[in-house]
């Protein structure tokens, strides 16, 4: 089975529900295939000012338990485009950073540092000192039509769901049941579905070894 997970590089909630997918992934080696993909979130979406964004900070950060407190230093004007880092992101896997360590990096470089990764040259910066990048190289690729089409062509799949709330967790088994998780960042309740979803897999697995393929009639 698979498990994506939606994200926006800047949401709180997507750094909060970080601790969760990396357990996922030690939990399930071998068992569960995983994948990222970006859901922009849209200019209007993100806090209008820094007051506005430690209310926000104060509410998640108290509701995760966290002993931190997120800093809202990567704050644009009202309005603007906070596209760069999630470009990055996906520039930086296109180019081999498969995993979640560049992303994970642009994510702490704004919420916890307070660096204004909304900024291409500021994104570039930091992805491209994590994934060990030239540059000029990473910079031309995310402002490229193929990294812009697959963030849109993410984005758009992630509204297809019908849901609003990042993180969102997509599990899908091979005998075709879906789960679909949205503003959810616990561990249990996902892990509880996965261990069903195996569940069931491996049953139709050993049905199938019986059994066969159904009858044509």
């Amino acid at each position: 089975m698979r498990i994506t997970y939606y994200l926006e590089v800047l949401s709180s909630w997507c750094h909060w529900a970080e601790p969760t997918w990396t357990e996922l992934q030690a939990r399930y080696p071998g068992r569960v295939q995983f994948d990222w993909k970006i859901a922009l979130m849209r200019p209007q979406d993100f806090p209008n000012s820094p007051e506005q964004a430690d209310w926000f900070y104060r509410r998640s950060g108290t509701i995760a338990g966290s002993p931190y407190m997120l800093n809202n230093g990567w704050l644009e004007a009202p309005g603007f485009d906070y596209s760069a880092p999630n470009l990055v992101a996906e520039a930086a896997r296109s180019l081999g950073a498969t995993g979640d360590t560049v992303r994970l990096a642009l994510t702490h470089a704004a919420v916890r540092e307070g660096r204004r990764i909304g900024r291409l040259d500021e994104a570039v910066a930091v992805a491209a000192e994590c994934g060990q990048f030239d540059p000029a190289q990473l910079r031309a690729r995310a402002t490229s039509p193929e990294i812009r089409a697959a963030v849109d062509v993410s984005t758009a799949v992630f509204h297809s769901l019908q849901i609003t709330q990042r993180p969102a967790f997509v599990l899908e088994d091979q005998i075709g049941d879906r789960a679909v998780f949205s503003g959810l960042t616990h561990f249990a309740p996902l892990a509880v579905t996965i261990d069903a979803m195996l569940a069931d897999t491996a049953a139709y697995a050993t049905h199938r070894a019986h059994f066969g393929q159904p009858p044509a009639s």
